[in-house]
């Protein structure tokens, strides 16, 4: 009985957050850990699945570095980064788009079915949805930034009652050409923007944003964020996804979460909890 009461005790502690959170649209950067382990890829999934059915509408938009260099391994094309974002050749695009559209959109699609909530898998070139320019061709080749984005088919897919994973690759205005190889956090970004959607998560293999003495810090406004940035508090492989939140925020979505992937079921413990997992980010 007690066991039960725990539960039911649960269930009214998420009871609030369900209320606020319901048909709202929640943008979600599935990477890291989390996208790699097998174990929380069915925990995602629940996730998923759970928030989904509780009513809100969730956006997936996935990464996928490390099965990329993988299979650039395995070919044996070089690749190469620069301030950590990866120098995209014709010949890497092949890849890129073949890894990300061809496997992982297509191996989250799978998953979230098979656990019972319709999913719908797109790249940015589909329907025109993202279209792109380069962000420098002379250094980074067919690495690109957004330049365009046509909320319309994803709207549609969420008006069918489905979850629409995104892989970040953006088309290109220009007749034959192979597309752009999109940084996924600052997709995610704009996607929320464009989609005006609620909140924005990002999954990382830390626990948020910490501080100098490596402890969690759970609230940060725009301006700590930017003053942690400055006096190097905030660093590396942090940066780009700090700024895609900032970007989200200044573009009007409410808050922007930074979590660790590897915690199971994080997603539920960060929206449907007080207590939350990671680092909150607002206005």
């Amino acid at each position: 009985m007690r066991d039960n009461l725990e539960v039911v005790k649960t269930l009214l502690e998420a009871l609030p957050y369900i209320k606020r959170f319901s048909n709202e649209k929640i943008v979600i950067k599935y990477g890291g850990s989390a996208q790699t382990s097998s174990e929380l890829k069915e925990q995602f999934a629940q996730d998923i699945v759970l928030l989904h059915l509780v009513g809100m509408k969730p956006i997936i938009v996935h990464g996928g570095g490390k099965s990329i260099t993988d299979l650039l391994s395995d070919l044996g094309v070089e690749t190469t980064f620069i301030e950590g974002q990866r120098v995209t050749t014709k010949e890497v695009m092949r890849v890129v788009e073949m890894v990300l559209s061809g496997e992982i959109n297509k191996e989250i699609v799978s998953l979230l079915n098979n656990h019972g909530t319709q999913a719908i898998g797109i790249s940015g070139k589909d329907g025109g949805f993202l279209k792109g320019i380069p962000k420098d061709f002379e250094n980074f080749g067919y690495t690109g930034k957004i330049e365009h984005i046509h909320p319309a088919i994803v709207n549609n897919i969420i008006e069918d009652g489905a979850v629409p994973v995104i892989a970040p690759i953006a088309g290109s205005s220009t007749i034959g050409h192979p597309g752009f190889n999109i940084n996924a956090d600052l997709a995610a970004s704009k996607i929320a923007v464009a989609l005006e959607a609620r909140k924005i998560l990002f999954l990382t293999d830390t626990p948020g944003i910490l501080d100098k003495d490596m402890q969690l810090v759970t609230n940060l406004s725009i301006e700590k964020t930017e003053a942690l940035k400055e006096d190097g508090t905030i660093q590396g492989g942090m940066v780009p996804k700090v700024d895609a939140c900032i970007e989200a925020l200044r573009g009007g979505v409410k808050k922007a979460h930074i979590i660790d992937g590897r915690v199971e079921h994080s997603l539920l413990l960060e929206i449907l909890t007080s207590s939350g997992v990671g680092t909150c980010i607002e206005l």
